[in-house]
């Protein structure tokens, strides 16, 4: 949308009072990131500024009391932002909720990062959780063409970019509403990467049941020099009644044989999970038995959120476990997890790492190993979007810290820029995706709600206390459209907060820019006037004539 309203000659700003538009992206997973949504639509209407409100609450909530008499678009709709902004702007109510044929891949766009693509592959899903109200929103999968995929992939590879996100609410179902499947995808996008390892590629969450059928395939694209070996595996629950309550369709031993499989085939495999605390009906049995598997295999990130009852969904009418023995359970879950060290051994280890953001410290550089642990260096901002050998000089609980060893970068010669520059795209969203915070196979913000707020890396995290909304927060993002009249707005490529969202909420401005506006009134007032001082020094001339005679 940023993209779009940009290369309309909208800006992104950071001036809520200058905007003449707020636009707000929404996410409808838990309760907290709705009424995060529902504090900016107050806040918008006391500041008396025209509204528009996008994303998974309007399409899956339409009829909400606090969207009367505000503009809405779906999430299938987002080719159209800037008629609706055009159309709010002058007064009118907007709503274009229907649903259609999938977005484009290649509409206008402001990334986050700029060296970090986030390629959409499918929409929607092939399951029916009971706490899932993203369902509501997204609908039934459906699957972009590997064809029109391969096409975009080659397109951000030309553009520079040096890490390509696949993104899904199910990675793994993709392609069976189309014939085909996800190893055919992986392995036709694997072919188009650099042979350099200059760009490499991040498969998107994918959910057990239909990853079990390809697991030898996808693990040895895995094993691919281009490829992360990385995967974020949703379990949910270590207990198969809950797992059967949530209706996720895969039982623990089977989320087991995939973990197993794919360290097994996989050498230096990462595997991230997500727990739901308190699903309705779990017993103290089910917890300790989600307890055990997590001790059991000790995964490094372990997304951890107590659990929120959507509206309109089956879990909603089910009996709640009490709310303190909820947080309870998060707590404990939270405080078994961190007692791991899951980076121990590294120190004096030598790892290739890929180097795409700085830290939010302002000090070191982000890159990440071929198993996607987090590495912070200090290094000169013109290694962001290279790589490098480091060693490895001490370990922490979210990252691992390195040295750079000198004559090992890789580089390519775009995207050299002095630090100032960076700092200035990276701006809207320093704290970028990185993220902590990958979603469920439902959208789920990945960070412990008890725990964490997502901070420089996928694993790096601080207190929730410090933290200016919860993970909730994360999932509002709000935009600002202003008119202007100093030229057109540059836009920012780097994709760190959705212009990006950062996991922080931030308040961003387009502005309409009218260059030539002023200089042409201007210049049409001063014509006019000079035309009418002519006429009338014409016409007393005239007159002063046939006086005299």
């Amino acid at each position: 949308m940023s993209g779009q309203l940009s290369a309309f000659g909208y800006a992104i700003t950071e001036e809520p009072e200058g905007a003449d538009l707020w636009l707000i992206n929404t996410c409808t997973v838990k309760n907290p990131s709705q009424s995060a949504m529902t504090t900016l639509i107050s806040k918008c209407k006391s500041a008396n500024k025209p509204l528009v409100v996008a994303g998974c609450v309007p399409q899956g909530s339409r009829d909400l009391k606090e969207l009367e008499g505000i503009s809405i678009i779906g999430v299938q709709q987002i080719d159209r932002v800037v008629e609706v902004v055009e159309e709010t702007l002058k007064g009118h109510e907007v709503r274009l909720l229907s649903r259609k044929t999938l977005p484009s891949l290649d509409l206008p766009k402001v990334r986050k990062n700029k060296f970090i693509e986030i390629l959409p592959i499918n929409v929607g899903c092939l399951g029916a959780c009971t706490y899932c109200k993203t369902k509501h929103a997204r609908g039934h999968l459906g699957s972009y063409t590997i064809e029109s995929l391969v096409d975009r992939v080659k397109i951000v590879v030309s553009e520079g970019v040096r890490e390509i996100w696949l993104s899904s609410e199910d990675t793994g179902a993709y392609g069976r509403d189309i014939g085909t499947n996800l190893p055919n995808l992986l392995n036709a996008i694997v072919a188009e990467l650099p042979a350099d390892r200059s760009t490499m590629l991040r498969i998107g969450m994918t959910n057990p049941p239909f990853i079990l059928e390809h697991l030898k395939e996808i693990a040895s694209v895995l094993c691919h020099p281009c490829v992360y070996s990385f995967l974020h595996v949703p379990v949910q629950s270590g207990s198969d009644a809950v797992l059967t309550a949530m209706n996720r369709e895969y039982t623990v031993s089977e989320f087991r044989r995939v973990v197993d499989t794919l360290c097994e085939l996989v050498p230096g495999m990462q595997i991230a999970t997500d727990i739901i605390c308190g699903f309705p009906g779990e017993s103290d049995e089910d917890f300790s038995q989600t307890v055990n598997l997590v001790k059991e295999y000790q995964l490094p990130q372990v997304h951890i959120s107590q659990f929120y009852p959507r509206p309109g969904t089956p879990a909603a009418r089910m009996k709640k476990v009490p709310s303190v023995e909820v947080k309870k359970r998060s707590r404990e879950l939270t405080s078994v997890f961190e007692s791991f060290s899951p980076y121990r051994g590294m120190e004096g280890k030598v790892e290739r790492i890929w180097i795409t953001e700085i830290a939010t410290d302002g000090v070191h550089l982000v890159g990440h190993t071929k198993g996607y642990i987090q590495v912070l260096v200090i290094a000169p901002d013109s290694m962001l979007g290279t790589s490098a050998d480091v060693k490895i000089t001490s370990v922490g609980r979210w990252s691992v810290f390195g040295e750079v060893i000198e004559g090992s970068v890789v580089a390519k010669e775009t995207h050299k820029q002095n630090h100032a520059e960076l700092q200035e795209e990276y701006r809207p969203s320093q704290v970028e995706e990185a993220t902590c915070c990958a979603t469920d196979s439902c959208g789920a913000c990945a960070c412990s709600d008890a725990a964490k707020q997502c901070s420089s890396g996928p694993q790096r995290c601080e207190d929730p206390a410090n933290a200016p909304q919860t993970s909730s927060g994360d999932a509002v993002q709000s935009k600002l459209v202003r008119r202007n009249v100093e030229g057109t707005a540059k836009s920012s490529e780097s994709d760190p907060a959705e212009v990006v969202v950062a996991k922080v909420q931030h308040l961003n401005v387009a502005t309409r820019r009218f260059p030539n506006v002023d200089t042409i009134l201007w210049g049409g007032l001063a014509v006019s006037f000079a035309t009418t001082v002519a006429l009338i020094v014409v016409l007393a001339y005239k007159m002063s004539s046939t006086l005299s005679y």
